[in-house]
């Protein structure tokens, strides 16, 4: 898996609260989840573009 999350920004946004180590692994998941649910309605509405009102 390619990774699309990086983990110092997501602690940075995390700010004072501590990130569990699995939670970025968690995080990349579901962001690849939502991804390619997003792929298969632009595909299914004649798009090849990805568009916000996708997620």
């Amino acid at each position: 898996m390619r990774m699309v999350i990086v983990r110092s920004r997501v602690k940075e946004l995390a700010g004072d609260v501590n990130v569990a180590s699995d939670f970025v692994d968690a995080l990349e998941r579901k962001v690849e989840q939502l991804v390619k649910e997003a792929m298969s309605r632009a595909k299914a509405n004649n798009r090849r573009t990805v568009m916000a009102k996708d997620l």
